[in-house]
């Protein structure tokens, strides 16, 4: 059975050599650790190694967590961040602006406007990311990119002073070719390539795409953040609890 460092060193050397063959350095590609399902316990683990930043699903599920990683998130050096990537129903933004660091899957300007009432009560500016439908299946969330639904909140955050927009998010095509899968990795670049151009006072640093099995079509195609839970962590238990 193999260790969490273990995972780790392996993880590393082939994101290394994922930016090798595209030509690009190691620092231009961030690591976030999906945690979902697993533990404070298994999160303090892989902060004791070295990693730092985090992916949880559900507002419930990482409520239960929050006391146990509060010295990891408030210490002086490294602390950790733990960013919702999971979808966010309106109603529960109120709590997932308080507990996490971020939200990576916002998806309309209900929410975002939820997130930033929620998050001017607590005096904290909020970073968060658009997500971004970019393949066919129903069960995927985000915003269609040409929709009249994105349009509207790419013009209304820039008046949104407690959210901190920071990029773009998509979730590649499940069992998809090859080809299918950095096409859709390449329509998220070209998506924020656009956007940047027309939305001068919003920022587009970070393009978060591909995981465990596809992270290194997405560095090809100008990944800067990529999400990893099973090649770290192992196979994951479903999620039973609260959403």
């Amino acid at each position: 059975m193999t260790t969490l460092s273990e995972n780790i060193e392996r993880l590393e050397q082939a994101i290394a050599d994922a930016c090798h063959r595209a030509g690009r350095r190691r620092g231009d590609v961030e690591l976030m650790a999906v945690s979902k399902t697993y533990p404070a316990e298994t999160i303090a683990e892989a902060a004791a190694l070295g990693l730092t930043l985090f992916g949880e699903n559900r507002v419930q599920e990482f409520a239960g967590k929050t006391t146990p990683l509060e010295d990891l998130r408030s210490r002086a050096e490294r602390p950790i961040q733990i960013r919702l990537i999971g979808h966010l129903q309106s109603n529960k933004a109120a709590k997932a602006a308080e507990i996490f660091d971020g939200v990576d899957s916002l998806d309309s300007l209900r929410l975002a406007r939820r997130l930033d009432e929620a998050a001017g009560k607590l005096r904290k500016r909020l970073p968060v990311l658009i997500e971004v439908k970019l393949s066919p299946e129903e069960t995927k969330e985000g915003l269609e990119p040409e929709s009249s639904d994105a349009a509207e909140l790419l013009e209304a955050l820039p008046d949104l002073a407690n959210l901190e927009m920071h990029g773009l998010m998509t979730i590649g095509p499940w069992g998809a070719e090859e080809p299918v899968t950095r096409a859709c990795f390449r329509s998220l670049r070209e998506w924020r390539d656009r956007w940047a151009a027309q939305h001068a006072r919003l920022k587009f640093d970070v393009l978060s795409m591909g995981m465990s099995g596809d992270f290194p079509l997405a560095i090809a195609e100008g990944a800067t953040r990529i999400r990893v839970g099973t090649a770290l962590f192992g196979k994951r238990q479903p999620y039973t609890g609260p959403a």
